[in-house]
């Protein structure tokens, strides 16, 4: 009985040790999978928030803001010492040219006996020099007049009720959209204006992003002590089978985890643009251009979805040679290596430990994954680029937060374990499998 207890303990203590180790790397990948989603859904309603078509791009936001710089220089309005000295000069250019249209037009020749007399009496008692003389108090009477509380009170309001006229004749009917749209999402994340909900969105972000990487970093390191016990079992045969097994239960959770969290996140925006305008700065800032962030899986219903048939294929041949094929090829190998021989040299179970791995297209997806991204980037920087401008006038400033997200470096691992396994596999049993 010692000897038997002896050869089932190792393997009862190394299923446990393993298996607990699994459960850590399943919920690590959970808790990864979970904040990647949440991640998603909170740039989706910051991007929806600020929405280039709620800002930039709206005649209400640019009448609001246009209107407001208006009615503050129109209220402050107040004329300087040189202002009332021009205002003089332009006023009296307008009465003496009054004058001397007057002048002119009785000095005109006259017919009638009527207009003789007028022009003789207007002559006799009017001296147009004189008129000239009186023109400078005249010009500061009016000057003055129009400088009094209750003038400039009456200007104003006049200017105002024409900008405000002028602003109702003018509008997109975006405002009662992103009035609606903000109001919910304000509600969602418990915030009352922008600021505080720039405030809260930064802040569950910059957490969310340290600890989806702190989880995916504990996920890869319960793979790599799986790793470890190989090099420390080696001599082991015994064990090699329950080892390879829960070996590939591990890399089943790093697929899974790796085509379900996002693997590619494409941000373009302007963080600012500002616009001079009567002196007052014009300003918009975070103004989402494109948000768009996708798992494998993502990627895969959104092709299905589509009402091309060429994108609907493409989404099934993704489906069928990054997901289906690596798992079918998982289940092969464990056949393989724990069945009898009758199973382990089943035609069906070779292929798909050995033969399918031709058709498994999980290294190709990381390299095409790799190339979109580079891809997508160097657009966007090109694109964003060009229109970062620094005038006097206006000056606008890009921002391009395009990046690969954990999904993709777990799937990644998910490849390079796949490969350790199958090399793992053809050592183990060199009489069972072929090259």
């Amino acid at each position: 009985m010692t000897p038997i207890k002896e050869s089932v303990l190792p393997r009862i203590l190394l299923i446990a040790g393993l298996s607990i180790l699994l459960c850590g790397e399943a919920y690590f990948g959970y808790r990864v999978s979970a904040l990647s989603s949440q991640q998603e859904r909170i740039k989706e309603d910051y991007s929806v928030a600020n929405n280039i078509t709620f800002g930039i791009f709206s005649v209400d936001q640019w009448r609001e803001k246009i209107a407001k710089i208006v009615d503050g220089k129109v209220n402050d309005f107040d004329m300087t010492a040189e202002q009332k000295k021009d205002l003089q000069v332009k006023v009296e250019q307008q009465l003496n040219g009054l004058v001397n249209k007057a002048v002119n037009e009785v000095n005109k020749p006259r017919k009638s006996l009527g207009g003789k007399l007028k022009k003789l009496a207007f002559n006799a008692f009017v001296d147009a020099d004189e008129l000239h003389a009186q023109v400078p108090a005249f010009a500061s009477t009016i000057v003055n007049r129009i400088n009094r509380p209750a003038s400039k009170k009456r200007l104003k309001n006049i200017v105002t009720s024409k900008v405000d006229q002028l602003e109702k004749e003018t509008y997109d009917n975006t405002k009662l959209a992103s009035a609606t749209v903000s109001s919910h999402i304000y509600r969602k994340y418990h915030v009352s204006n922008v600021a505080d909900f720039e405030k809260t969105i930064n802040s569950q972000l910059v957490t969310i992003r340290k600890l989806t990487y702190n989880y995916a970093y504990a996920m890869v390191g319960c793979v790599l002590l799986a790793l470890c016990l190989w090099y420390l079992m080696r001599k082991q045969v015994r064990l090699h089978t329950p080892l390879y097994i829960l070996s590939l239960l591990f890399a089943f959770t790093l697929l899974l985890v790796g085509i379900t969290a996002t693997i590619i996140e494409v941000d373009a925006r302007i963080q600012s643009l500002k616009f001079t305008l009567l002196g007052e700065k014009l300003a918009f800032t975070n103004q989402v251009l494109f948000f768009q962030s996708k798992s494998i899986l993502g990627i895969v219903k959104s092709l299905i979805a589509q009402p091309k048939p060429d994108a609907v294929l493409v989404g099934v041949l993704i489906l069928l040679f990054v997901v289906v094929l690596p798992v079918l090829r998982m289940i092969g190998k464990g056949i393989h290596i724990w069945g009898r021989d009758k199973y382990a040299e089943n035609k069906v179970v070779r292929y798909l430990a050995f033969d399918l791995g031709k058709w498994d297209m999980a290294d190709v997806m990381v390299v095409g994954i790799a190339m979109t991204y580079i891809g997508l980037n160097g657009i966007l920087k090109s694109q964003l680029s060009n229109l970062n401008i620094h005038e006097e006038v206006l000056s606008t400033v890009t921002q391009n937060n395009t990046s690969l997200q954990p999904g993709y470096f777990i799937f990644v691992c998910y490849v390079v374990y796949a490969i350790i396994l199958s090399l793992i596999l053809k050592r183990i049993m060199p009489v069972k499998t072929k090259s």
